[in-house]
């Protein structure tokens, strides 16, 4: 049985006509193949103005889909991770341009990316894991020969888990890089996505830190700036934030991996928080300088076509753990979607701030086969938003 929840509309701003189309949009959501449940969120950036809204079960049971039930934002994490990383960098705890094997044993990224006979492990730097130009594949879709991919494993086998040692030895056995790590110097360099990359990230994290990402998470973001509902699985969140609601990877729900699930690194949050989180880092509230947030988009490059389920594509760009979803005017002549800066997840989460419109939005339909889901509606969002920015 489907259970609705009637999204919680609070801003005069929002005509009638306005209000329905989100209610539409939310609808779409849940009406994409496989979704049980969906939550859209729009605020600006001052917080005069939220819409949000939850729709479908959270869980099997039939639980209702809350606004501010907390679900798992899959690859969002890494605007928390890059942020983190950019953080030790300004603050001189490490340098983004210095070599990945400053930080972390020589032994464990050996033979982890061979091109040609040349092993690239001793020249990869963090800059290079931060823009995913490092060439190295991404785990996830690896699938060694006669073998299944750890996430097919995870799925049919028994709840299991995985270190970063298993990951590289993942790559390490297929041995198929993507590209040597890019001359960063140029203008254009290839990127390939990777969350290879970013796990290799937060080991260096934890190295020069010496705690575990979740301590370094709590003190360095969620205190700070009051993420009180962001956590990772398997541990607490600042304050009671309810029973997290399910993934699923088609018909699979995958909840009942907890193991697998604390595996990935990835974080459980509420769209309230995640707007919260954008809204510090667009206001200047994160980092000590300026320029880091600068820093951060930067460099912008296009990822390439390619039939990846879970990797972004053309036309979505990449500056430093953060994406850049810039639709090309060949597209929209006559009205250009205005940018949209944030990330997206592989269950169809999104976190994006839209400089334009001065709006912040985050949602979820922790889908897999889904994960487009948010590139399929940020437009017409726009469109419907862009009339009260006219006002």
């Amino acid at each position: 049985m489907e259970v609705s929840k009637i999204p919680i509309t609070q801003s005069n701003s929002l005509t009638d006509n306005q209000s329905k189309s989100l209610h539409g949009l939310l609808d779409q959501l849940l009406g994409m193949k496989g979704v049980r449940h969906a939550v859209l969120a729009v605020e600006n950036r001052e917080g005069t103005f939220r819409w949000e809204g939850a729709k479908g079960i959270a869980h099997p049971d039939g639980t209702e889909m809350e606004a501010d039930t907390p679900f798992w934002i899959a690859s969002v994490t890494k605007l928390y991770i890059a942020t983190t990383i950019l953080k030790l960098h300004e603050t001189n705890k490490l340098s983004i341009n210095n070599l990945v094997i400053d930080y972390l044993p020589e032994d464990l990224l050996k033979n982890v990316h061979v091109v040609e006979g040349i092993d690239y492990y001793d020249r990869l730097t963090i800059k290079h894991l931060l823009s995913h130009s490092s060439g190295i594949p991404d785990y996830l879709e690896i699938k060694p020969k006669g073998e299944k991919t750890i996430i097919d494993r995870a799925i049919e086998g028994k709840d299991m888990s995985w270190s970063l040692e298993d990951t590289l030895q993942i790559v390490r056995k297929v041995n198929a890089p993507l590209f040597p790590p890019q001359n960063l110097s140029g203008e254009k360099y290839r990127i390939r996505y990777s969350d290879t990359n970013f796990q290799i990230l937060i080991a260096i994290i934890e190295k020069v830190t010496g705690k575990p990402i979740e301590e370094v998470f709590k003190e360095m973001l969620f205190e700070p700036l009051g993420l009180v509902n962001t956590y990772h699985p398997g541990s607490e969140s600042l304050e009671p934030a309810g029973t997290t609601a399910t993934v699923w990877i088609g018909d699979t729900a995958f909840n009942d991996k907890p193991l697998a699930l604390r595996s990935f690194n990835d974080l459980n949050s509420t769209a309230r928080d995640l707007i919260k989180f954008m809204r510090a880092l667009v206001n200047g509230k994160v980092f000590e300088k300026a320029e880091t947030v600068e820093l951060m988009q930067s460099g912008w490059q296009t990822f390439g076509f390619g039939l990846s389920p879970l990797a972004p594509g053309w036309p979505i760009q990449y500056g430093l753990g953060i994406m850049r979803f810039k639709m090309p005017r060949l597209f929209t002549p006559f009205r250009p979607m205005p940018d949209l800066t944030g990330h997206t997840g592989a269950t169809g989460s999104w976190l994006f701030y839209c400089p334009e419109l001065d709006i912040i939005t985050a949602g979820t339909v922790s889908q897999v086969t889904a994960a487009p889901a948010p590139f399929k509606i940020m437009p017409k969002m726009l469109r419907i938003l862009e009339e009260t920015n006219k006002k």
